[in-house]
């Protein structure tokens, strides 16, 4: 199970340098082009997990996995805000719309969602029969 936890791991942080976003001109960004303190918040969310991993405390592993499913849904829904924030100099708020929608969501947070939910599925343990045999 340790070693589906730490392919989740990886893949998270493999993850956060994939595109994640896609603006028009400017081209693709991953979390450190979204922004820095994200990426660091997310590498740090990482940091974390690998001590659950290593010490063999899933309930750390399982903790930061549904923390990191937290932060890239937040991180979804900031991005998509900051884009309507960004064209709000336009008089029309369907124009806004329009515009927002430009910026497109790329296949990076496939993997990244991936690696957290193996994050979160590795650490189920199966319950062993604690008899002693004499």
């Amino acid at each position: 199970m340790k070693n589906i936890q730490l392919l989740g791991l990886l893949l998270v942080v493999i993850g956060s340098f994939l595109p994640l976003v896609h603006v028009p001109i400017i081209g693709n960004w991953n979390y450190w082009k979204l922004d820095h303190y994200l990426a660091i918040t997310c590498w740090l969310f990482a940091a974390c997990a690998v001590f659950g991993i290593v010490n063999n405390n899933t309930k750390i592993v399982r903790f930061f996995g549904i923390l990191l499913i937290l932060f890239f849904i937040f991180t979804l829904i900031a991005v998509k805000m900051q884009s309507l924030d960004y064209f709000s100099f336009l008089p029309f708020k369907s124009w806004r719309e329009t515009f927002a929608g430009v910026v497109k969501l790329k296949w990076g947070w496939g993997v990244e969602f991936l690696g957290a939910l193996l994050m979160i599925a590795g650490g189920r343990s199966k319950k062993v029969n604690n008899r002693t045999q004499i």
